[in-house]
């Protein structure tokens, strides 16, 4: 039986330059195959995996855009407020002796209002800015697998035929006979 690394370490039964043969050792031409995949997977998928994230990265940031809009807003409100406030604050004194109790309540209420709107919109900044976050990676890995595989298949579709499909089955089960008579 033939040693399997007698391809790597002896290279003078190798054909020359010109000439052309089909290499049945199977070690030797798997790591040229996988060489060969992942090559062709660095440069076309380069590219669009690329584009993909150039994609989601400008999506991403017109997401953050829009929630720093939200948040401006959500202050211009708040200063919005903080004026009633003042407002509010002013009548307080002019009628302090007929309802002041009532005046600092209504204050109140309007500043847990207003706080309470602007966590809930900051909140939904962050929520918003995670699940772009969390889609853009899934739809990422998503694709890379994809491509993946369709490189995978489409190598072993072009390079695995009938014959050495048999020639692969025939030496397994010699090899198999050989370890069965050597248990024997």
């Amino acid at each position: 039986m033939k040693n399997g690394t007698d391809s790597f370490v002896f290279f003078g039964h190798w054909p020359f330059a010109g000439s052309f043969g089909l290499n049945t050792d199977i070690l030797a031409t798997n790591l040229i195959n996988l060489t060969v995949v992942i090559g062709v997977l660095i440069v076309f998928g380069k590219g669009v995996l690329s584009d993909l994230l150039d994609n989601r990265k400008q999506r991403i940031l017109n997401t953050i855009q829009n929630s720093e809009e939200l948040s401006e807003r959500a202050i211009e409100q708040l200063e919005k407020a903080r004026s009633r406030l003042r407002n509010v604050e002013k009548e307080a004194n002019q009628f302090r002796l007929n309802g002041y109790l009532e005046i600092e309540r209504e204050k109140m209420t309007l500043i847990q209002l207003t706080y309470k709107t602007f966590q809930q919109l900051e909140n939904d900044k962050n929520e918003t800015i995670q699940l772009e976050q969390q889609r853009a990676i899934n739809q990422v890995r998503q694709r890379v697998f994809q491509q993946a595989l369709e490189g995978a298949l489409a190598t072993l579709t072009k390079s695995f035929n009938k014959e050495l499909h048999l020639r692969t089955i025939n030496a397994n089960i010699g090899m198999l006979r050989a370890i069965k008579e050597i248990r024997n």
